[in-house]
């Protein structure tokens, strides 16, 4: 088993994941587990601290599956910014497991059906989270 990467997120990113699991159904919740544990072990830093190499929410984000070689780019939000071209929810399996990232890391992920994705981080932009800075 893949030992898992050491994660960095900010303390509002935090805050904002942890109230959003809480409003979840409780039947739901295995379904959040793995996010949950990521967060457990997640390093805190105030929003100025984090590195620009690294996965938050409202960043736009370039990855690799690095077993098919495809490579996406897209805006990590919260649920009710999802669905739109290009955005990708914190509670879909891929956005749960890029937060908190650093560009050249990977993690292999459990997806719903049983399978696990290998994922690698390319690239990293702010253009949404440089307004709240």
């Amino acid at each position: 088993m893949d030992r898992k990467p050491s994660i960095t997120i900010t303390e509002r990113d935090m805050d904002g994941i942890e109230a959003l699991l809480d409003r979840q159904p409780v039947a739901e919740s295995e379904r959040y587990a793995a996010l949950r544990a990521e967060l457990a072990r997640a390093r805190l830093v105030e929003v100025g601290k984090l590195p620009k190499n690294t996965v938050a929410m409202n960043s736009t984000v370039t990855f690799e599956d690095e077993e098919s070689g495809h490579e996406s780019r897209l805006t990590l939000v919260y649920p009710p910014m999802a669905g739109g071209p290009d955005t990708l929810s914190i509670l879909a399996p891929v956005g749960s497991a890029l937060i908190g990232l650093k560009v050249g890391q990977h993690i292999a992920w459990p997806m719903p059906d049983g399978h696990s994705r290998s994922l690698r981080v390319l690239k990293v932009d702010y253009p949404a989270e440089a307004a709240h800075r």
